[in-house]
């Protein structure tokens, strides 16, 4: 899965005892209602996010993840993450970068109306 938007938060990164790291970001995503969404990068791909700013639109591959964890006084809980494994830059305008079009057309184009010397109208209507 892709996930796309605004760069709104980078943390630093987060070592525990046993030796696991992790850096989380956060980006803003370009909707009707934008989303912030908060994604955990783990061990190795904490290095994608050293050449991300704060502001830049990223496309970020994702994937969930879900746990079940039972308490002591036997009631389930489930649990979702979003991990990500590759980030790309994006255009500013959101869009992804276009192949350029041909400066002229193999056919030439007409802004003239075909029916406006049609002095013969025989339609029922």
């Amino acid at each position: 899965m892709e996930l796309q938007g605004t760069v709104k938060k980078i943390t630093e990164v987060q070592t525990f005892a046993s030796g696991f790291q992790k850096r989380e970001m956060v980006i803003l995503t370009q909707e009707q209602y934008p989303q912030p969404i908060n994604i955990e990068f783990l061990q190795d791909k904490i290095n994608l996010l050293d050449t991300l700013r704060e502001g830049e639109n990223v496309k970020v591959g994702i994937n969930i993840r879900g746990r079940e964890w039972v308490s002591p006084q036997g009631e389930t809980k489930y649990f979702n993450s979003i991990t990500g494994w590759k980030i790309e830059k994006v255009l500013d305008n959101g869009s992804e970068p276009t192949q350029a079009s041909p400066t002229q057309s193999a056919t030439p184009v007409s802004n003239e109306n075909p029916f406006a010397s049609d002095d013969d109208d025989d339609l029922p209507f």
